[in-house]
């Protein structure tokens, strides 16, 4: 088992109260005291790891994106098959209702700025790089084996599998219907085939 610092598991414990707090109230409502407060320690501790709450924000975005990449790549290359791996995919960004709900509240939020914010903005290209680099490695390997569209360019279609995604997510998001959790994944799955389908 890997021991961690304890910094390490400090910075870590306040990046998950930074996580709960913002899913809970939002952006704006969110300070440092209530960070410190999620996290069960004083505003003196956090301030020691972070100088304000925009540095824990920032640290949380890389941080989740880091995280649901490295997720997301993981379930991919278990699978040996196109479809195989299109479906890991998907199954691991619909990861439940709970985890799903949390996530795209806060990072909600993240987008509602990015376009203001340079920072916010270089670490959502860099996830979605990394989602175009799934998609593109799923796309390639379909089409090598004659089960997706020839004609289709990676660098044009790979955007458009996580827009797919995001939207149903998004979508299921606003219905508030844990229940239709899973109506809205099998959805994104037709949706994404029917785009990359011979």
């Amino acid at each position: 088992m890997v021991k961690y610092k304890k910094s390490d598991e400090k910075r870590k414990q306040i990046l998950s109260a930074a996580f709960r707090s913002l899913s809970e109230h939002g952006y704006d409502s969110v300070t440092l005291q209530t960070i410190a407060d999620y996290a069960e320690v004083s505003k003196g501790v956090v301030h020691y790891y972070f100088a304000s709450k925009e540095a824990v924000l920032v640290e949380l975005l890389e941080w989740l994106t880091g995280k649901i990449s490295a997720r997301e790549r993981a379930a991919v290359a278990e699978q040996h098959t196109a479809e195989g791996k299109l479906a890991a995919y998907i199954d691991s960004a619909f990861a439940g209702p709970a985890q799903n709900r949390s996530f795209y509240r806060v990072y909600l939020d993240f987008l509602s700025r990015a376009s203001r914010s340079p920072v916010y903005r270089e670490i959502n290209q860099r996830f979605y790089d990394s989602c175009a680099g799934i998609s593109t490695e799923v796309l390639l390997l379909g089409q090598q084996e004659g089960v997706f569209n020839k004609e289709l360019a990676p660098g044009r279609a790979a955007p458009v599998i996580r827009a797919i995604i995001d939207g149903c997510l998004i979508q299921w998001l606003m219905t508030g219907r844990d229940e239709l959790h899973a109506d809205f994944k099998d959805s994104c799955y037709a949706a994404v085939m029917k785009v990359l389908s011979v």
